[in-house]
């Protein structure tokens, strides 16, 4: 069956590879026996086929008809449901209340639409428990950033909002059949929101978020100005919070962040 580079097929071909992410997958976490796996873009079904040894049941999203008809002639419809949909529209929060606990999900993402996957992750982090994921290698470099570094910005901050995320392993391009021009990480989300915690609330701060690393080399002073945040209200909560008016957001923790957020939420 050829590929179909405008749907960013890259078929994962490693085996170790495939071993290591199922392993990803219930690390910590306890087995998968009796656990309910969503996998993103099964493709030809290798990952598919190791989940389906180990998991009670997967939930597979393949948006290629051609790739989903040869996935239902493969698999036990009662072990591995196959969905023709994509990802962007999938109920997470529907399966989770099918399977009656909490996902874990898995996948090679497409590179072309992986920020707007991983946004529709967070958006249904209740659903959720886990994710082991692939992505191009330099976007798990920003996802699993540290404030201070060079990669981090608004993806790292939103992302590790919603759990904490790490790199597990790099793959070569040639894991995969056709090989990418790229090399591949991938990396274990844990879905545990931080909002709370923080005491902001999540559409505010998030909209803060994007304010606040709109330019992501101007300060936060510049970027607040841009949002209509008065100068001198701005400087005399920096001034009330310890935060220097010239510091950029990516040197700023999101601790300090959301202590700059409520200070501005009094005025």
């Amino acid at each position: 069956m050829p590929q179909k580079p405008r749907l960013g097929q890259n078929f994962l071909v490693d085996a170790e590879a495939v071993e290591r992410i199922v392993t990803g997958l219930g690390a910590g976490l306890g087995d998968l026996a009796g656990r309910t796996v969503v996998e993103i873009g099964p493709g030809r079904g290798a990952l598919t086929a190791a989940l389906a040894a180990r998991a009670g049941r997967v939930v597979a999203i393949e948006l290629d008809r051609e790739l989903a008809a040869g996935l239902r002639r493969r698999f036990d419809p009662e072990r591995v449901n196959i969905v023709e949909q994509d990802v962007l529209q999938f109920d997470f929060a529907a399966a989770a209340a099918e399977a009656g606990e909490r996902l874990r999900v898995v996948g090679n993402l497409p590179y072309y639409i992986t920020s707007p996957i991983l946004l529709r992750l967070a958006a249904h982090h209740a659903a959720l428990d886990v994710g082991v994921l692939m992505v191009q290698r330099e976007v798990a470099e920003r996802v699993t950033a540290a404030p201070g570094s060079r990669e981090y910005g608004l993806l790292s901050v939103t992302v590790q909002m919603y759990g904490p995320a790490e790199t597990l392993f790099t793959l070569p391009p040639s894991a995969f059949s056709p090989p990418p021009q790229v090399h591949s990480t991938v990396f274990r989300w844990r879905f545990a929101p931080r909002f709370a915690e923080l005491g902001v609330d999540e559409g505010g701060f998030l909209r803060f978020l994007c304010q606040v690393f709109a330019q992501k080399r101007k300060t936060l002073a510049n970027n607040l100005r841009a949002a209509g945040v008065a100068p001198g209200v701005a400087a005399a909560t920096f001034a009330s919070v310890g935060i220097s008016a010239q510091a950029r957001a990516e040197a700023v923790p999101v601790e300090a962040l959301a202590m700059l957020w409520r200070e501005l939420k009094k005025e």
